[in-house]
């Protein structure tokens, strides 16, 4: 790893009049071994292109163009452009957008269908800006992100604790937590720890594309009321008689009265499986 000076946030963020926004979700990662920590984990080559989201004043953004071939760093706030460009204008492969990363797809960006997916981004966006970039045309390879534990947790659980946002992610890849990182290590420091998690993008979404749609109609439906069992969500999010929605579940093996944080996702592919069938009748 090359080495990377720190950054004085204070005196640069004074030199351009700015503080940190609330609103925005602007806390920023400084602890330099975090950083480190987070380009190793991304395991970036010369030849790969590299997607960061926030890239705020740059602090990460700096250890990514020590190794990739191309670095994207898309920021929101047009008032950091100016001293985020200042911090990486020693790093001629980097180049900085302004602009919100849920109106730009992968495809305008031009970073082709091998990318990898690195950022610090804000909680409340999590689960948007996840499915923004796992249901894009051209899908990264891998994503490296910083989020609060508590929606890490959400997206690595296992049947027991599913919730439509660990299937709406462990569909496309593989998540796990790679490290953990305390408030301390941000400026200004959240209320909350966070962690660093990684997924790794299966080459094909376990559930065949042309049945994507189906498959999240059929979970939204099962989680639309999370207390109530797999047969009266069901048929009152499909709007279906239960006894549709009693044999759907029983073809496939499931308990209808089971609910729907039980099932994993191999369970909800067999009811897509005999969804199928059944509309076949």
């Amino acid at each position: 790893m090359t080495t990377i000076h720190p950054i004085n946030i204070s005196a640069l963020m004074q030199k351009y009049n700015l503080k940190p926004h609330k609103g925005l979700g602007q806390n920023f990662l400084v602890d330099e071994h975090a950083l480190e920590r987070i380009a190793e984990v991304a395991d970036i080559s010369h030849q790969d292109i590299v997607l960061e989201i926030g890239a705020g004043l740059g602090h990460l953004t700096r250890y990514l163009a020590a190794e990739a071939g191309r670095v994207v760093a898309v920021e929101l706030d047009k008032g950091f452009i100016p001293p985020l460009r200042e911090v990486l204008a020693p790093y001629d492969n980097v180049q900085v957008l302004q602009g919100d990363i849920l109106n730009l797809s992968p495809q305008e960006l031009a970073l082709g269908e091998d990318y990898i997916v690195v950022g610090n981004i804000p909680y409340y966006i999590t689960s948007a800006i996840i499915r923004h970039l796992l249901e894009a045309a051209a899908k990264p390879r891998r994503l490296i992100l910083t989020v609060q534990h508590e929606v890490a947790q959400r997206i690595c659980a296992i049947s027991g604790n599913m919730s439509v946002l660990a299937l709406s992610v462990q569909v496309y890849g593989e998540p796990y937590i790679t490290s953990r990182i305390p408030a301390g290590a941000f400026h200004p420091p959240p209320k909350v720890d966070s962690v660093s998690i990684r997924i790794d993008i299966y080459p094909s979404p376990v559930v065949p594309p042309e049945k994507l749609d189906t498959f999240f109609k059929l979970v939204k439906a099962g989680f639309k009321h999370k207390r109530k069992t797999l047969r009266n969500s069901i048929s009152a999010g499909m709007r279906w008689e239960t006894e549709k929605t009693e044999a759907l579940l029983a073809a496939a093996g499931i308990d209808s009265r089971r609910r729907a944080q039980t099932l994993s996702l191999p369970e909800w592919i067999d009811v897509i499986a005999q969804y199928d069938k059944m509309s076949e009748v």
